[in-house]
């Protein structure tokens, strides 16, 4: 449509959905063309800030919600809890491939389920699954309960947070700005990245902090944000499932 090939695009909607859908279509994406290209004022104008707001707190909450400890530091954590280094490390290598098996799985249930509620069922599986580690950690369980718990975690990460939070920041911005807030998004996914994957370390290292909860409290701390997590995608996030990106920014312009 773009290169100015109206038919051949028209041919391809066609085949997707019926020939008036197809129609339909067509004149949404014509509409949407003819607008000039966005700016980062555009990004803050009515409805687009709400936008940029949601995709920014679901950017930040799937890192803040502890995925890339388990990732960076899993060995050190099962160590912590008894296991040898080579125990240790074959845990780890089934934490991956838990990781891959359940996006995999996320990718078939993405448009059957819909994406809000793969977000609210899988933070709130990580929550559970980070306060059961947690009172693993703090009782002092045996290392086969923190694996069940760590994989438990991974699971409901990969069929939710992991792959849906991208697949959402695709669709909630319009085409003309999806380029900006998309980079912004990132940005600020990988900076909240960095600031757990730093900040672990010490906090769990803690005298204060061990002596109190014995290495639980970076683990309830997760599970916190994680309930924060299930409120904002309750409240705030739309369900994009079925719609077409032309749609979705008329809701936002709705919003604003």
């Amino acid at each position: 449509m773009k290169r100015g090939e109206d038919q051949r695009a028209l041919g391809i909607l066609s085949r997707l959905s019926s020939s008036e859908e197809a129609r339909t279509e067509v004149a949404a994406i014509k509409a949407t063309l003819a607008e000039k290209a966005g700016s980062l004022a555009g990004l803050f104008s009515p409805g687009m800030g709400i936008a940029l707001v949601i995709g920014i707190a679901l950017a930040i909450l799937q890192q803040i919600t502890g995925i890339n400890v388990f990732m960076y530091y899993a060995p050190e954590i099962f160590k912590q809890v008894g296991a040898g280094t080579d125990t240790a490390l074959l845990q780890t290598v089934i934490v991956g491939a838990f990781n891959v098996t359940f996006t995999v799985i996320a990718i078939w249930t993405v448009d059957r389920i819909g994406r809000k509620p793969l977000l609210i069922v899988g933070a709130s599986g990580m929550g559970l699954s980070l306060i059961g580690l947690g009172l693993a950690a703090y009782n002092t369980t045996t290392q086969s309960w923190v694996l069940i718990f760590i994989l438990g975690y991974i699971a409901f990460f990969a069929l939710s947070m992991g792959p849906v939070v991208w697949v959402v920041l695709s669709e909630i911005y319009p085409t003309r700005l999806r380029g900006r807030a998309m980079a912004i998004a990132t940005l600020l996914l990988w900076a909240a990245n960095f600031v757990v994957s730093q900040t672990f370390p010490v906090i769990n290292e803690d005298p204060w902090l061990v002596a109190t909860f014995r290495h639980a409290f970076p683990f309830w701390l997760y599970a916190l944000f994680c309930g924060v997590t299930v409120v904002v995608t309750w409240l705030y996030v739309p369900e994009t499932k079925g719609k077409t990106l032309e749609e979705i920014e008329q809701y936002w312009r709705k919003r604003g």
